[in-house]
């Protein structure tokens, strides 16, 4: 092993000694016959996968946390401890279920006694841990982006349909779809009251520059310092068009009822020059075309002092609807406001999964993450490429695979920043 490699030989031994004692057994693909309780597992043990465990204990009984896998002993340490301090009972998480290393999936995956993984590892991971989980007969939460690449997504299709003809829950981190207005103003816009779609508006502009930004610290490797520093890198992340602007763009899919058909972009690195912040744009600004000549002005970016600006518009031909995490309303011939309690919508999508789960009555929402997923690479794209990108042939062509090739904390060059008109779209 490296000598940059989080893991020890003690480490190495134990979570091989333990895939050997499970691997021979089958998942049961249910939870336990006759009882209600369901075991979780949870692969990516940072701040997000330290919250979806937390989320998920708040909104359920019965629910146990079983098992943990992560690439560092440190991040299983802080999530374990802080998972602890309010449901010390519920975790039953031993050094025999505490797995590390790029494998450790695998490990959580054979497991008989885990009914639903949790993921939340960088998004780069995402498809090939999805198919594992779904070959497993496994229940799954996961995390948004779905992929980071046009190969990915495929993969996720593929999951999708394998999920459905085994009736697996999948349920996706896109907490709006769980929030109240969004659902109410929602059913307003299906229901017809703002008349025939005509266009609309989505944004994320954060008015922040280092968000899980981490210093580089000494006898980090390329490979474990860009994995840390996960945001900052299109492999890992996508470009936060991808990791955080799917939120918005799945609103503006969800009111349309389809993706888009193509989409023009343009986007830079002015305010976050360093190469300390990896190879991502820091500003996006793409216009999605829609069937029926529908089109949605897209805006995300990443920049310290600017403009803060989160949220959707969906403009109809009888009025036009305005949502954010905090309201939502609807103004033209059928004005509307939503005044009921407002909350995040990360307790109640773990609470419909292990619902879900109970009630043999699967929820399965890979494929609309897989359309969403695809919606803002299309944009990132666009503005890498300076084309103009068509859905359908990104989705029937495209071999863009961003993952390496060969996993191993050592040295690893990252990739140059993308420039627009000298980017071949592949």
């Amino acid at each position: 092993m490296n000598k940059n490699s989080p893991l020890t030989r003690r480490d190495f031994l134990k979570t091989s000694a333990a895939l050997s004692a499970v691997v021979a057994a089958p998942s049961s693909g249910s939870f336990a016959a006759g009882s209600d309780k369901v075991r979780i597992a949870l692969i990516g043990c940072g701040d997000r996968g330290t919250g979806a465990a937390n989320d998920c204990m708040e909104g359920t009984t019965g629910v146990d946390l079983v098992a943990v896998a992560d690439l560092f002993s440190d991040r299983v340490e802080k999530c374990l401890e802080e998972v602890r301090k309010k449901y010390t009972d519920r975790v039953k998480v031993t050094e025999d279920t505490t797995f590390l290393g790029f494998e450790a999936y695998r490990q959580i995956m054979a497991m008989k006694d885990v009914d639903v993984v949790m993921l939340a590892t960088p998004p780069a991971f995402r498809p090939t841990m999805v198919a594992a989980a779904v070959e497993a007969g496994k229940h799954l939460f996961m995390e948004k982006p779905g992929a980071v690449d046009p190969v990915g997504v495929r993969s996720l299709m593929k999951s999708a349909g394998l999920a459905a003809q085994k009736q697996l829950s999948i349920v996706i981190g896109t907490q709006q779809r769980y929030q109240g207005q969004y659902l109410e103003v929602m059913k307003r816009i299906h229901g017809g009251e703002m008349g025939r779609i005509v266009g609309g508006q989505a944004y994320w502009n954060w008015g922040f520059t280092d968000w899980h930004y981490q210093k580089r610290q000494p006898g980090w490797s390329d490979l474990e310092w860009q994995i840390r520093c996960w945001p900052y890198f299109t492999w890992l992340s996508g470009d936060h068009i991808v990791e955080q602007h799917l939120h918005n763009m799945d609103i503006l899919n969800w009111a349309i009822g389809s993706h888009p058909v193509s989409c023009i972009g343009l986007g830079g690195r002015q305010a976050r020059t360093s190469p300390d912040y990896g190879n991502i744009y820091d500003h996006f600004t793409v216009e999605f075309e829609y069937a029926g000549g529908v089109r949605v002005m897209s805006m995300s970016s990443q920049i310290k002092g600017s403009v803060v600006r989160i949220g959707e518009r969906v403009v109809g031909s009888k009025g036009a609807s305005w949502t954010t995490r905090q309201e939502g309303y609807v103004q033209g011939e059928k004005p509307y406001k939503y005044e009921g309690k407002v909350w995040s919508g990360m307790v109640e999508e773990h609470a419909a999964l292990i619902k879900s789960v109970r009630e043999g009555k699967p929820i399965n929402e890979c494929a609309r993450l897989a359309e969403s997923t695809m919606t803002v690479i299309l944009g990132r794209l666009a503005a890498y490429t300076g084309l103009q990108v068509r859905w359908d042939w990104v989705m029937a062509n495209s071999q863009l695979d961003l993952m390496p090739k060969k996993l191993e904390f050592g040295p690893m060059p990252v990739a140059p920043v993308a420039i627009p008109g000298q980017e071949e779209l592949i």
